[in-house]
């Protein structure tokens, strides 16, 4: 099997190839600079000259607050990129998958989402992402995959942040009223590759198991990585930012249980390995 992957230099994309290619799965990673998937004719050429037998489209825009003073950019990236992909791949049929987010919802409540409940985002990342999921839609041969809170070993992440700042201070505060799932683009990359080999497509939520508050997060980082740092809770409200963030992220896992899919470790376990491979960099 070849597989192209788009977005290699970011976490996901990179995890994405090294686990094809542990498991001897051709996998050509290209990024802005082989593909920019803004130009229609270099999506078209790239693709049909590398014939691959399907797309993991990682690439996309996730500055959130920044989308929302470059609009035309982010929706240029999320949406027109995305089907011009979509386009390359109706007409060889491919099968896509594509990463969206739980931004693609409002946020509202307390109910973990379903992998079919209506989208109404809140910000242009969200709108665009959305979009970009319309767009992957048209195809018979698709898999939509949201996720969440993502951390991998390439390219900055919270946990970064946080380890960063617990070195340079003794407390640090943390929003507690926004409330999800964590995710491992390691354990992610596994289930992808595991997906992208069958026919059983669809929409699929795939975060680590379990749910946590972002101060809780930050409070078991600190913890697991014995650092002596003072966290304090706080509403969203002390941390205005440019984009409306959703206070509501659980998400359901129904579709992965249906198609008999393992769900991902929990994200204590995932934080524990991500801490270690860290340390061994």
């Amino acid at each position: 099997m070849k597989v192209l992957v788009t977005g290699v230099n970011g976490q996901l994309g990179h995890d994405i190839v090294e686990e094809c290619q542990k498991r001897n799965i051709e996998a050509i990673g290209v990024d802005v600079k082989e593909m920019d998937i803004t130009n229609v004719n270099q999506v078209n050429e790239v693709i049909t000259e590398t014939k691959p037998d399907a797309i993991i489209h990682c690439a996309a825009w996730t500055a959130v607050d920044k989308a929302e003073d470059e609009v035309e950019q982010c929706r240029k990236v999320n949406r027109d990129g995305t089907k011009h992909i979509v386009d390359v791949c109706e007409k060889l049929d491919l099968p896509l998958m594509y990463f969206s987010t739980d931004y693609v919802f409002d946020g509202q409540g307390e109910e973990p989402w379903d992998e079919y409940d209506e989208r109404h985002p809140l910000n242009v990342y969200g709108k665009t992402k959305y979009e970009g999921e319309l767009e992957v839609e048209r195809l018979k041969k698709h898999f939509i995959i949201r996720i969440s809170w993502v951390f991998g070993i390439n390219g900055g992440n919270f946990i970064k942040t946080m380890l960063r700042l617990g070195k340079e201070r003794k407390e640090v505060s943390v929003v507690n009223d926004q409330i999800g799932s964590p995710t491992y683009t390691y354990d992610l990359a596994r289930l992808c590759v595991d997906m992208i080999q069958t026919k059983e497509y669809g929409t699929y939520h795939a975060t680590n198991e379990g749910i946590c508050s972002w101060y809780e997060f930050a409070c078991e980082i600190f913890k697991q990585a014995k650092m002596d740092v003072i966290v304090h809770p706080v509403d969203s409200t002390q941390f205005p930012t440019r984009a409306i963030r959703p206070k509501n992220s659980r998400m359901n896992k129904t579709e992965l249980d249906k198609h008999g899919f393992t769900r991902l470790p929990s994200w204590q376990d995932a934080l524990e390995r991500y801490l270690d491979t860290l340390d061994q960099q």
